[in-house]
């Protein structure tokens, strides 16, 4: 007869007694009532409203003046504000130029969100790749462009919701923490290795470069000789970076461009495809429609519809 080797272990009961801890939480969000990324025209005008809720508004592109019970805020690209609950507050589009703004809303009993009474803060590269996860996860989670209330999509993408929790979670410890460490200086820290800080002040050199040069046709080969690295290196450190191809990156950032001169009004489709290097209307506009799904035409009546919307 062969010795079982499989045979039951006595149980140890003084292991399951063994002393638990349990983890204490500094932010712990409830739930989330709205989840936005609005395009608005140059002359947008939000007239206001208040809430029992916390509210987070973000200026992904143009700048904005925000109105609240007892000050004025002007914000800039990358820059948020928190609205604590029962706060009133209301924002306009300056400069003449058209906005993207996230806005997110959501309830937050935790007694640390005091910290984020009447705060203005501006993002770093790290903040904003958190608020970008935490949208993509709202896109796996609920249908897009969002609703209120949010509707969830049959195929929702296993973990999105509790993700979108995590990531905004995160967001907010990280800025709580970035306060501590101004206040009480460390006089050590961790770092990233030198190496992938200087590819992510590359990649950010070469995306400034492409936003400076949308007018032209910049490619593989003339990014490789302006920057002095190779091409197959260059092509391997901004995928990593950003998830993409030089070209792809490009492209969308002519889009984008071109939407918002469009919610802008003060070019035409050809004068707008001209200053963008494109060679033809026709290649501009089968650009912009694989990019957005619409027509240039398309998308400027749906910004006409939404600002009529918005003025009801």
């Amino acid at each position: 007869m062969t010795r079982d080797n499989h045979q039951q272990q006595p149980h140890d009961n003084k292991l399951d007694a063994m002393d638990r801890t349990y983890l204490q939480d500094l932010i712990s969000v409830q739930t989330i009532i709205t989840m936005y990324y609005f395009e608005h025209g140059k002359n947008y005008v939000f007239l206001g409203e208040k809430h029992n809720f916390w509210e987070i508004l973000y200026v992904d592109s143009g700048e904005i003046r925000v109105e609240t019970d007892d000050a004025f805020h002007l914000l800039k690209q990358g820059m948020m504000i928190f609205h604590k609950p029962n706060e009133f507050h209301s924002f306009h589009a300056t400069q003449g130029r058209a906005l993207n703004v996230i806005v997110l809303t959501f309830d937050c009993a935790s007694p640390a969100m005091a910290f984020f009474h009447d705060q203005v803060m501006q993002l770093d590269d790290e903040d904003r790749n958190l608020l970008a996860l935490l949208i993509k996860e709202g896109e796996n989670a609920f249908e897009f462009p969002f609703a209120h209330p949010l509707v969830r999509r049959t195929d929702v993408i296993s973990g999105a919701e509790q993700l979108i929790r995590c990531y905004l979670e995160t967001l907010l410890i990280r800025m709580i923490r970035k306060s501590d460490r101004h206040s009480h200086p460390r006089t050590s820290a961790l770092s990233t290795p030198s190496k992938e800080m200087q590819h992510d002040l590359l990649t950010r050199q070469i995306i400034q470069y492409m936003e400076e040069h949308t007018d032209t046709t910049v490619g593989l080969e003339e990014i490789s000789q302006t920057f002095y690295i190779g091409k197959t290196q260059l092509k391997e450190m901004f995928r990593k970076s950003t998830g993409t191809t030089i070209k792809k990156y490009f492209n969308r950032l002519k889009v984008e461009t071109a939407k918002r001169l469009i919610r802008e009004e003060t070019e035409n489709f050809t004068a707008i495809a001209q200053r963008l290097g494109f060679g033809s209307i026709h290649s501009f506009s089968r650009a912009f429609k694989q990019a957005t799904d619409l027509s240039p035409s398309e998308y400027a009546r749906s910004v006409k519809a939404r600002m009529r919307s918005d003025q009801a």
